[in-house]
């Protein structure tokens, strides 16, 4: 396959793996809500995905290189369709566990084999050939794509043509119609040069992987308990996940207490949720531009504060005009973040532990989330929704003061450089 072919291929899985997800961006916990479920089983059943994707995520890591990229992606695909079935039929609570768990089943086989067999495809014709350009241009369709299924999903709930059925019903039933899609395109298009092991290789291959898992974790948790800058970094990304609680789970709920339906709030995260990513973006770039000028730990320090105050302000509001800009606002600060604190999680990583870095950072998140999530849904239901959002917003503020140690030490390696 040439360079060429790969890219077009690359792209177009990339968009019919995250369209789909605008459909419904925002609405699941609506979808479980207005199906019965109390606040708290919906935020509860929403964490499951994530402590699944949290154990499996290293388990599964060597399951492209021992079977294939294409084999892997395939088989996430197959899920990826369960698993919105599963939603689509989810009328318990037990229900959308088990949709949940499919999802987390699903995102943890999906988590690197498209990118993995793309960067193959490219080196077998052109060894070597960096792919920052490629990468970076799927990142500007993975967004568009998004923001796209936003608009469209918010339109189709709005329309509600089907008026025997609740209006969210049409989107998640379009959901999994798309996910079928990106399954055949997946079968279709996604060829792959033969060049992974078979039989007893690759057995040991996976059963290392398995067995690996606990040592990554031993090796991650000795790591951050010698290294206190990147522990304290660590924790500004537990206190980070906390605080999406506010708007990743909590503002489609928000949005229904003051607009009054189902309805009206899930039609209005579409367009709500494409604004976001299109702010997410543009936070993206001012934290090049502040982190040029201020250095990197007060960036995060800096992205950390002002995400934590808009969900404070989210909770605070009382319109929701009000609680759409301050979302906003939240999430151009969740935007803000991401690259400062990438960049002092590399500081602290070298070439022989870089992978034990990010992994022990993205599941702490993963298991912060779905720890925290649940306790937030039930004090959504024992006191407000609005109590929960200041709760968690407070919790991601605290994030701020996790920096300190980062920033001390780049203190001191720029007062090394002057003398």
């Amino acid at each position: 396959m040439s360079p060429a072919h790969a890219r077009r291929v690359f792209y177009i899985l990339t968009v019919t793996r995250w369209f789909p997800v605008g459909l419904v961006v925002g609405i699941l916990v609506l979808l479980a809500t207005g199906r019965g479920l109390t606040v708290a089983q919906a935020l509860t059943y929403a964490a499951v995905s994530g402590i699944v994707t949290f154990a499996l995520e290293l388990p599964t890591s060597g399951f492209a290189d021992a079977f294939g990229r294409r084999a892997v992606y395939l088989a996430a695909a197959v899920v990826n369709v369960l698993a919105a079935l599963a939603y689509v039929f989810a009328y318990t609570f037990w229900a959308f566990v088990g949709a949940a768990a499919l999802m987390g089943i699903f995102r943890a086989l999906d988590s690197g084999p498209l990118e993995a067999w793309f960067v193959d495809e490219v080196h077998a014709t052109t060894p070597g050939k960096d792919v920052d350009q490629e990468l970076s241009r799927q990142g500007t369709f993975l967004g568009l794509a998004i923001a796209l299924g936003s608009v469209i999903g918010g339109a189709l709930i709005w329309w509600h043509p089907v008026r025997s059925a609740p209006a969210i019903d049409l989107a998640v039933w379009c959901f999994a119609a798309l996910n079928l899609a990106h399954l055949l395109a997946v079968a279709v298009l996604l060829k792959e040069t033969p060049r992974h092991p078979s039989g007893q290789r690759r057995r040991a291959m996976v059963a290392g992987s398995v067995r690996k898992a606990p040592h990554v974790i031993a090796d991650g948790l000795k790591l951050l308990g010698r290294n206190k800058v990147l522990l304290g970094i660590v924790l500004a990304e537990v206190c980070w996940s906390i605080g999406m609680i506010a708007f990743e789970s909590l503002l489609p709920l928000r949005l229904e207490e003051f607009l009054g339906t189902q309805q009206k709030a899930a039609a209005t995260m579409g367009p709500v949720a494409a604004v976001g990513w299109a702010i997410f973006s543009l936070g993206t770039w001012l934290a090049g531009v502040t982190s040029r000028r201020i250095d990197i730990a007060r960036t995060a320090m800096l992205g950390r504060l002002l995400n934590g105050i808009g969900v404070v302000v989210m909770a605070m509001t009382m319109g929701p005009v009000a609680l759409i800009v301050a979302y906003l606002f939240t999430y151009s600060a969740h935007g803000f973040n991401g690259p400062p604190h990438s960049a002092l999680l590399h500081r602290e990583a070298s070439s022989r532990n870089r992978a034990t870095v990010l992994s022990m950072n993205s599941m702490m998140a993963f298991l912060a989330y779905g720890t925290v999530a649940p306790l937030a849904g039930l004090l959504g239901d024992r006191t407000s929704i609005a109590t929960a959002m200041l709760v968690v917003g407070l919790v991601s503020i605290v994030g701020v003061g996790c920096y300190l140690p980062a920033r001390r030490a780049e203190v001191a390696t720029h007062s090394q450089t002057v003398i």
